[in-house]
């Protein structure tokens, strides 16, 4: 909408007198976290703190060499906090593009500004799309507003001149002007203007799974702590320096330090190289959400299709009454405040024209509708929509082809009456068929193979015609594309259910079916993303669990999503697919080994608290196991491509690959501790046997971790198992630990190949039991659903 300055805008002087009196508008919440939040993050955490603690006790008993491990987590969080901070740089470099902002009369001439650089008194541009971004009053113009995100309902809500505007609501259709009348804190929806943000809460299977360890192993840590300090200080008797050693070693091995960390870096590194190829990903863990999906929903227009659409000709189908059919177009199209992709087809088809006279009314098109109209005095009322709302109209069979080979067909319709946007439209004559057509976009072939091979099943929701959008989708290669419904005929929740578990294509979906289609695809147990470029979109936006928008779309939509394709190409979402798995894949490979040590760190401490013996490790020993077993081959490994469907939760999948080598290793410890005399070591040579045997089976885990094998996890493998055990006898007098003799290398030898031998068999058993309870757990398939006419 033009405004003029009678409008009453504020010339830049007084804009910017307003704002240093702080009557602008408050900045909108930023896209990334914080510097200062990112650096408390990764230095404010329960496993610091414990380090800390840790190294506090040691440092005090003067037990200097055995407080390397906290250089490595001081390393660890610089690395963490380097990373992070470059993954921010990244996305706030792009996320200018999708900046929310506003047009404002200043000076007499609209101007693009940012939303903070509004100030009372501000008079603003609204149009279809935007998102309020002050609370206002409209001066001119009509607008419909979904204010779901301010109460919860999705009925459009008409506003005209006069009526006030609560920022966080979403224009549906319309336009006007409106002066600002609230500002930054004053809004009555402060809090809620970036709502769409918050679209669905974020479940993150890795940060939900780290949260429990914290938990668990925050909650053992002090008593078995305390339990081995006391036990060791006044039933042995032994000195405090090894007292403080031996416990802290015990701990210290209870944490599985570097994990949440390289999670967060590999998620870092992700959005980062998607950055590069133009995709905002708004929050780290959008990308982990990403991985899981095995439900993708596509919009038809602009996403299976260019979303350039042109008017390919035009069926006259009756005499228009007093005006030329052009003219009628023209000025109907003059005076409508519609912007989306159609409207603008229609304008480089249909020159603008005045006839002399404005309309009465002007009903903006909405979804809900699927229709526009505008009535002028004395002459009558026009409408333009999808054919099966205008009332008595029937299309001829050659429009019928039409749509079948994947064309759009609108009809315009005459009425002599005026016409209600509350109310269907009454009995209409077709004047004429408007044929439009929006080519497939390239690469969407190739695109939606790879989803078919990748397991992820593809649904296009789209508010065209069924018909339409089942001869796009099949255009596209789309499998089933003929598996189509109208949506407009499913009416109850258990139709719409049906609906979802049988068709491929949705045709004439309403904003709510949408969103109430996601909620059913997931209540058949399925990850959804959906891709959504308009207003109708947000509601399925908010639900699904991962939601995507073009950036071609509307800003209300680019604020929903999670995730914003700045190309507006679908054909990169196999990359996105990619980077999550890759993330997902590689943490549960790793995350195994981290737990191994966790686990039997807290079962040799039970085990010596039973057996009154102390714990046999010291704090650098464990560091040694950090450093080459866990975090030097973890961290390489997860920059690996690993693009692999994911099978099974993340904590379960990490315990049942973990569980076995930690048991192995208490069972070794058991038998070296209390019966290596009977093996034929000597006492002094009891703990290095031990370390040689933990060793082995953590090497174990890691070649687990490494397969399947290829030349760069060989190196890994090779280099991080080797340099552990050369170190571990290199430089065994630093470690605390006596030269191991040819016998207790032999001992050594064969007490490894027992418990690796002992590993493999739990391993078995575990798999073997996984696979019976997923047996047991899996439901048979329900029977097809009737069929829903496709007429």
């Amino acid at each position: 909408m033009e405004l003029s300055p009678s409008a009453g805008g504020l010339t830049i002087e007084e804009a910017r007198q307003l704002r240093a009196m702080g009557r602008g508008n408050a900045p909108p919440p930023p896209i990334t976290k914080t510097t200062g939040q990112i650096i408390r993050e990764h230095v404010c955490t329960r496993f610091n703190l414990f380090n800390v603690l840790i190294a506090a006790s040691l440092a005090l008993v003067g037990a200097w060499s055995n407080l390397l491990f906290i250089l490595i987590i001081a390393l660890n969080t610089v690395i963490g906090i380097v990373q992070e901070l470059h993954a921010k740089k990244q996305v706030e470099r792009i996320s200018v593009l999708t900046a929310p902002r506003v047009r404002v009369l200043r000076d007499g001439a609209l101007r693009d500004l940012p939303v903070e650089e509004l100030v009372l008194r501000d008079v603003i541009s609204l149009e279809s799309g935007m998102q309020v971004p002050a609370d206002a009053r409209v001066l001119s113009g009509e607008l419909e507003l979904d204010e779901s995100l301010l109460t919860g309902e999705s009925e459009p809500v008409r506003k005209g001149a006069g009526a006030g505007l609560l920022s966080g609501s979403v224009v549906v259709s319309g336009t006007c002007s409106a002066r600002v009348e609230r500002v930054g804190a004053d809004n009555y929806a402060t809090q809620l203007t970036q709502e769409a943000k918050a679209a669905a809460p974020l479940h993150s299977e890795l940060l939900s799974s780290m949260r429990k360890v914290t938990r668990f192993t925050g909650f053992l840590i002090p008593p078995l702590g305390l339990l081995l300090f006391l036990q060791a200080y006044f039933l042995r008797s032994e000195p405090l320096f090894d007292v403080v050693t031996t416990t802290a070693a015990g701990l210290l091995g209870m944490l599985p330090k570097g994990l949440v960390l390289l999670i967060t870096v590999s998620l870092a590194v992700g959005v980062a190289k998607l950055a590069r190829s133009r995709v905002l990903v708004q929050d780290l863990f959008s990308l982990e959400s990403l991985a899981h999906v095995d439900v993708l929903c596509l919009d038809k227009t602009g996403t299976l299709t260019e979303g350039h659409m042109r008017v390919e000709r035009v069926v006259p189908l009756a005499e228009p009454p007093h005006l030329s059919f052009h003219a009628w177009m023209g000025a109907f199209l003059a005076h409508s405040g519609d912007n989306n992709a159609t409207s603008q087809a229609l304008r480089d088809f249909f020159p603008e024209e005045d006839i002399g006279q404005a309309p009465e009314a002007c009903i903006p098109f909405s979804s809900q509708r699927k229709w526009s109209a505008m009535t002028f005095p004395g002459l009558g009322t026009l409408a333009v929509g999808a054919p099966e709302r205008m009332t008595g109209t029937v299309l001829p069979g050659a429009l019928q082809a039409e749509i079948q080979r994947g064309r759009r067909v609108l009809l315009a319709a005459y009425t002599a009456e005026a016409v209600h946007p509350d109310s269907p439209l009454p009995p209409m004559t077709a004047l004429a068929a408007l044929v439009l057509s929006d080519p497939v976009r390239p690469g969407a072939a190739d695109t939606l193979a790879y989803f078919q091979r990748e397991g992820v099943a593809v649904k296009v929701l789209s508010g065209d015609s069924p018909v339409t959008a089942a001869a796009v989708a099949a255009q596209a290669g789309l499998p089933r594309a003929d598996a189509w419904v109208d949506m407009s005929q499913v009416h109850t929740p258990a139709e719409l259910e049906q609906a979802a578990a049988r068709y491929t294509v949705f045709g004439r979906v309403s904003p709510e079916q949408k969103r109430e289609l996601v909620r059913a695809f997931q209540a058949q147990g399925h990850r959804v993303a959906m891709t959504g470029d308009g207003v109708n979109d947000i509601l399925a936006l908010r639900k699904a669990d991962c939601s995507i928008a073009m950036a071609h779309g509307s800003e209300a939509a680019r604020q929903a999503a999670q995730v914003v394709l700045l190309d507006s190409d679908f054909t990169v979402l196999p990359q996105l697919l990619l980077e999550g798995r890759r993330v997902v894949n590689n943490m549960t490979r790793v995350a195994g080994v981290f737990f191994v040590k966790t686990i039997y760190s807290t079962l040799l401490s039970l085990f010596c608290i039973l057996a009154n013996l102390p714990f046999p490790l010291v704090p650098i020993q464990v560091t040694l196991i950090d450093l080459f077993l866990e975090g030097y081959p973890a961290f390489f490994q997860s920059f690996v491509a690993d693009g692999r469907r994911l099978r099974g939760a993340f904590l379960p999948s990490v315990l049942r690959r973990s569980l076995p080598n930690a048991a192995a290793i208490l069972l070794a410890a058991a038998v070296l501790l209390l019966g290596g005399g009977a093996l034929g070591l000597a006492g002094d040579q009891v703990p290095v046997a031990l370390y040689l045997v933990i060793g082995a089976v953590e090497a174990e885990a890691l070649l687990k971790s490494c397969l399947p094998l290829n030349p760069l996890r060989v190196f890994l493998f090779l280099t991080a198992s080797g340099g552990f055990f050369c170190a571990a006898i290199l430089f065994h007098s630093l470690l605390a630990l006596p030269l191991p003799r040819w016998d207790t290398l032999f001992v050594s030898l064969f007490v490894s190949s027992a418990a690796i031998l002992a590993e493999r068999l739990a391993a078995l058993l575990l798999d073997h039991l996984a696979g019976r309870e997923q047996e047991k757990t899996c439901r048979p398939e329900a029977p097809p659903a009737a069929p829903f006419s496709q007429s």
